[in-house]
């Protein structure tokens, strides 16, 4: 977006400044380095630690300080100008070089994309300590110059933006979602890179530069039959590739709702009573009242219990609870969704019912934590808060934790245990069932080792709250459930969940016998799940 907007916006405050070329764009490094202002303002404004800073690290508004110091250093050291300069000048350059170069070297070693320092003025230090490079560098006679001119840096740097473009599909490519550091494809996938950049700056980026587009433009106008077959060839590989992208597409319509990542932004609320299988779902935002599923036109359900794998609901133990509060984040979605399970005896709400359950309550929010809170949703905490306020006493499943921990290892101020210690507060004694989390990610804020954090500190958790349960997910939970982000489930996966789920709460909470200790595992319930 800046490569589009800047060449205009420059224009125009060339057509304000009623001066010489040379001196009108001197004076418009003042209004371009308040532009620089204003970018990192945003920056800092719209940057929260624990929230996810993709909005930040991506948005043009906030990454432009970044090229807009370029743009100032072009007006203020043109390269016609770097010529006349004395040997002081040429000295104090290169000491403003190399130390821009030791701290763009600094900050690539220490500062990662999750980091609140690159966020609070770091990406603003990295601009002006790239720009210091590459004014010493554009220097005649420099030391820098000198050595960033070494002939395989040079052709390096001139397919550098090549090398950008490509490399990204090249990684995603050959890439498992699942992939750990594998040096050898790293390496296989680094050469790729640069051999499809040498390729397209040799044949296509080059000829360009040097006007191949104008010459066949000369030679298409010469002869006109020619123009005719080559804008029919093009209509016509241009239709046949709309009309691949459109098969392509009405397939993935009816697949993507049984594999797909959870759709619902803004939540969903429901209540369930009465019926095993009336289920209440709905993506009409956080908080919003559902009608009851009794009057679903999904049909009647089959008879029952659809427990995976043909396990009888009658093989269940029981449990004490009559009454269930499901406080969850995207991967509970699935769990009530008929888009994920088409038959509703195998959703959440029938799956409670099969062990005892009369009356359930789900309130559950894509992407949320217990702290955090997101434009137009409801953070869990004040979620739960709600339902008491309005008279709900009951157990309550609490199926978060997975945006906490990334909320924690990005630098939120609230920790693992101060998040479940706020939802416990809210049960007040009452019966309270944990899911554990787990990912199949190795790196990144959700990454599973993160993952075990936050389980170990559940574990901890238990022994203060003796009315505290954890349903160890993570031990029961296969890597084929799992779609290709490695943190939500198939419809398969989502099946088993909600069956394992509501039977982790019957041996939590049983309606006869003595409770388990603190955490509840159901290894012996794997083999009776389908794989």
């Amino acid at each position: 977006q800046f490569y589009l907007a800047w060449p205009w916006l420059l224009w125009l405050g060339l057509l304000c400044v009623p001066r010489a070329r040379e001196h009108a764009v001197r004076w418009l490094v003042v209004p371009t380095l308040a532009l620089v202002a204003a970018s990192t303002v945003a920056m800092l404004l719209l940057y929260h630690p624990g929230y996810d800073p993709t909005r930040v690290y991506e948005g043009t508004d906030t990454r432009a300080a970044g090229l807009l110091v370029g743009a100032a250093l072009a007006m203020i050291w043109p390269s016609r100008r770097a010529a006349r300069v004395t040997r002081g000048v040429r000295v104090a350059l290169d000491g403003a070089g190399i130390c821009g170069l030791a701290v763009i070297a600094a900050m690539v070693w220490r500062v990662g994309q999750y980091s609140p320092f690159a966020y609070r003025g770091g990406l603003g230090l990295l601009s002006v300590a790239t720009a210091a490079a590459v004014a010493a560098a554009a220097c005649p006679g420099s030391v820098l110059g000198a050595g960033l001119g070494w002939q395989p840096l040079r052709w390096i740097g001139v397919r550098s933006y090549g090398i950008y473009l490509w490399h990204y599909p090249v990684i995603v490519l050959t890439s498992p979602a699942d992939s750990v550091l594998n040096l050898p494809r790293a390496g296989i996938q680094v050469a790729a890179s640069v051999a499809l950049a040498a390729l397209s700056w040799r044949f296509i980026e080059e000829p360009v530069r040097q006007g191949a587009l104008g010459r066949m433009w000369v030679r298409f106008r010469a002869s006109p039959r020619r123009i005719w077959a080559t804008g029919l060839a093009g209509w016509t590989a241009m239709a046949a590739g709309c009309g691949v992208l459109a098969v392509a597409c009405a397939g993935l319509t009816g697949a993507i709702p049984a594999t797909g990542a959870p759709t619902a932004a803004a939540g969903a609320r429901g209540t369930s009573s009465g019926s095993p299988h009336g289920q209440a779902h709905g993506h009409a935002g956080a908080g919003s009242r559902l009608a009851p599923a009794g009057s679903s036109t999904n049909g009647p359900a089959p008879a029952g219990s659809g427990a995976p794998g043909g396990l009888a609901a009658a093989t269940d133990p029981r449990s004490s609870c009559r009454a269930v509060a499901h406080i969850g984040d995207s991967t509970s979605d699935g769990l009530i969704s008929p888009d994920y399970l088409p038959d509703r005896s195998q959703r959440m709400a029938a799956q409670y019912a099969d062990v005892g359950v009369r009356h359930t309550i789900f309130d559950i929010s894509g992407a949320r934590s217990v702290v955090e809170t997101l434009p137009g949703q409801v953070n869990g905490y004040d979620a739960a808060k709600a339902l008491v306020r309005e008279g709900f006493r009951g157990c309550w499943v609490i199926a978060l934790g997975t945006d906490d921990t990334a909320d924690v290892a990005v630098g939120s101020a609230v920790g693992r245990m101060a998040r479940i210690g706020r939802m416990m507060s809210v049960a007040a004694g009452e019966p309270v069932l944990w899911i554990g989390v787990k990912t199949l990610l190795n790196n990144g804020p959700y990454a599973e080792a993160n993952m075990q954090l936050w389980n170990a500190t559940l574990r901890q958790a238990c022994a203060r709250y003796p009315n505290m349960r954890i349903f160890d997910w993570g031990v029961v939970a296969r890597p084929r459930w799992f779609i290709s982000d490695g943190t939500h489930y198939t419809s398969a996966g989502y099946a088993a969940r909600a069956r394992l789920i509501a039977r982790a709460l019957a041996e939590a909470f049983p309606s006869t016998g003595q409770s388990p200790g603190c955490v509840v595992s159901l290894i012996s319930a794997l083999p009776v799940l389908p794989a």
